[in-house]
């Protein structure tokens, strides 16, 4: 179990933000995260603009410190789809592999998954993970990750396990 870390989800949707769309994609991942024992200590729908992005980003990790974040939305290639550039403003460190990975998993389902383009990444002591919108997606997606985010969270909070080591 992995209470000793806080999670926060963000969801990006102009329409959510709004009240005009249900948020299934940011209720999956609190009820799935709490349920693999992370404790979740912040939600919140917001609209797809790229400095209120940055900012609530920030705000999670700098004022909140909040071990893991995972967003939901704002990946593809819409115009409003801007989620990897506010990503870009914000991590100092990405991770590659991760969001690597979920695009392959995803691959093997639809051909639109190469139109994804969310990353992972880490801002101080935070891993920071983009998803895309849909359910169905985030479903897919989070299952491809979940196994190695409690090394990652180790790792990134200076913990010395052996990476090599399953």
């Amino acid at each position: 179990m992995h209470e000793n870390y806080s999670f926060a989800v963000l969801t990006m949707s102009d329409k959510g933000s709004r009240g005009e769309r249900e948020d299934t994609s940011g209720q999956y991942l609190q009820e799935k995260l709490a349920e693999e024992g992370y404790r979740l200590q912040s939600y919140k729908v917001i609209p797809d603009n790229q400095q209120i992005i940055i900012d609530s980003l920030i705000r999670l990790v700098d004022d909140e410190k909040i071990a893991l974040i995972v967003t939901t939305g704002g990946t593809g290639v819409s115009p409003s789809d801007i989620t990897p550039e506010a990503m870009a403003s914000v991590i100092e460190r990405e991770i590659p592999g991760m969001a690597e990975a979920m695009r392959s998993a995803s691959l093997l389902k639809t051909s639109r998954a190469m139109l994804s383009r969310g990353k992972v990444g880490i801002r101080k002591e935070s891993l920071i993970i983009n998803l895309p919108g849909s359910l169905k997606a985030v479903k897919e997606n989070l299952a491809v990750v979940l196994p190695v985010i409690p090394h990652a969270l180790e790792k990134i909070r200076g913990g010395e396990g052996d990476c090599g080591v399953v």
